[in-house]
């Protein structure tokens, strides 16, 4: 990879910062625009993100944190952890943008807004100037997003510095929501869920969960990140699943804000929508630049620090926004991993070290990988893999000796299904095919959530 930006890409990069700040400079003239200036830092974080990837490259490599990559003829050492760089770049980002969300409540409450010599009454000097106006519970959960953001990247950084085994680190982000969860208890509290009407003469219009509903979010926090954990293995799918997810999350909010039918005033979830694309917009900005990188045939690796970091974002705007019910509507294709793969995560079946498809030297093609059966399976598990392997659509492909043994049998990630069903492809392929389900099963829980919400429930609190 060349470490230094072309002529071209540097007076790009160049025009859109200047542009982008421009755009910041200019809010202070108006009420802060904050989407704009969210758009903005977009950009900005783009530049910035493209850029660094190159210049730190070198750097990266001589640290140490490099990898080859195994699905290519020619297995080249080329710059890993790269998510790093993404995260840091997200992270200043959101912590500059903090007075944008704020700018008008600033200068409408306290002295900032050149005030600060006007003669006040003394009611208003009682309350503080009027400080009690001030949405310090907003403030407070941008804040703990940060903390809980903060915390899973410098834990991403340690497993890709020392390589934390699976079984280790799997509930490391439930340590990292733990500001986030608290900040939900203190300001908004609510633990109720609302009964599908079906279900209403057994159990009521709404049933308190109580401290489960804390567990419920803790499970979010530790199943986002390690989700996109686990489908990886092929050139820019970590990245490219972050950022279909990211798109979709941004549609729901936008349909959430502007779409509601019969709802011509100000949305009663307005301030938590906006919460949601202020946090997702910087977060596709760097994504982007990483994922110019990280795409067929791969310049740089993104490590486990992306995959947490990315999968966290998704966390704290499902959870603070209020709608994590539909975050899991577009999380399908991982769910569906997580539960294809649990075999082999609970040590069920032999579990390697990596499950990433086969590289084939002579045809350059990627097929299913296989794990190794040091000890034949027991008489009901073997049973159960054959009756798999046998479906019309076979669900895995297992290898007998002459005694009708299984010696081998594929690895279980939807990667490896993909190519049991459809045959061997070359990698980008894979990568747009497994996509291509990604955006598919997205749009559909958006249908799902937008659209027959009522079929099931009395009312849409979007």
């Amino acid at each position: 990879m060349t470490t230094s930006l072309s002529r071209t890409e540097a007076s790009s990069l160049s025009v859109l910062s200047v542009a982008c700040f421009g755009i910041v400079a200019n809010s202070f003239h108006g009420d802060g625009e904050p989407l704009v200036v969210s758009f903005a830092f977009s950009g900005i974080a783009f530049a910035f993100t493209y850029s660094l990837i190159r210049w730190l490259g070198n750097a990266f490599m001589k640290a140490g944190l490099r990898g080859r990559d195994m699905l290519k003829l020619k297995k080249v050492e080329i710059p890993e952890t790269m998510g790093a760089v993404c995260a840091v770049v997200y992270l200043l980002a959101i912590i500059v943008f903090i007075p944008f969300p704020f700018y008008k409540d600033i200068v409408a409450a306290t002295s900032g807004g050149g005030n600060r010599d006007v003669m006040m009454e003394n009611q208003e000097l009682d309350t503080g100037r009027i400080l009690h106006l001030f949405p310090h519970s907003k403030l407070a959960s941008y804040l703990s997003a940060i903390l809980s953001l903060q915390s899973i990247v410098l834990l991403g950084i340690g497993d890709d510095l020392f390589d934390i085994r699976w079984r280790h680190k799997f509930f490391i982000p439930a340590f990292a929501s733990i500001p986030m969860l608290v900040v939900y208890f203190v300001d908004f509290g609510v633990t109720t869920v609302v009964v599908p009407m079906h279900l209403e003469g057994y159990l009521g219009n709404i049933v308190d969960l109580g401290w489960l509903y804390y567990a419920y979010m803790a499970a979010i926090a530790i199943f986002c990140p390690n989700s996109i954990n686990i489908l990886a293995g092929v050139n820019g799918i970590e990245v490219s699943q972050s950022l279909v997810i990211s798109f979709l999350l941004i549609t729901n909010n936008v349909l959430s804000l502007y779409l509601a039918p019969g709802s011509p005033d100000a949305h009663p979830a307005t301030d938590s929508h906006l919460f949601s694309i202020y946090l997702l917009l910087p977060f596709v900005g760097v994504s982007i630049a990483l994922w110019w990188h990280n795409w067929y045939p791969a310049k740089v690796f993104v490590g486990d620090t992306y995959c947490y970091f990315a999968g966290m974002v998704f966390a704290v705007v499902g959870i603070l926004g209020h709608f994590s019910k539909t975050l899991l509507l577009l999380f399908i294709p991982q769910i569906i991993n997580f539960v294809y793969s649990a075999p082999q995560l609970f040590r069920l079946i032999p579990c390697p070290r990596h499950r990433l498809p086969r590289f084939n030297a002579r045809s350059g093609l990627l097929e299913p990988s296989v794990t190794k059966w040091q000890h034949p399976p027991s008489a009901p598990l073997a049973w159960t893999l054959e009756l798999l392997a046998n479906l019309p659509l076979p669900l895995i492909k297992i290898e007998t000796n002459a005694k009708g043994k299984i010696v081998e049998s594929t690895n279980l990630t939807i990667l490896n299904l993909w190519l049991v069903w459809f045959g061997p492809m070359r990698e980008d392929r894979l990568a747009i095919a497994v996509l291509a389900v990604q955006i598919l099963s997205g749009f559909l829980g958006l249908f799902v959530r937008h659209e027959l919400a009522l079929w099931v429930f009395r009312q849409d609190n979007r």
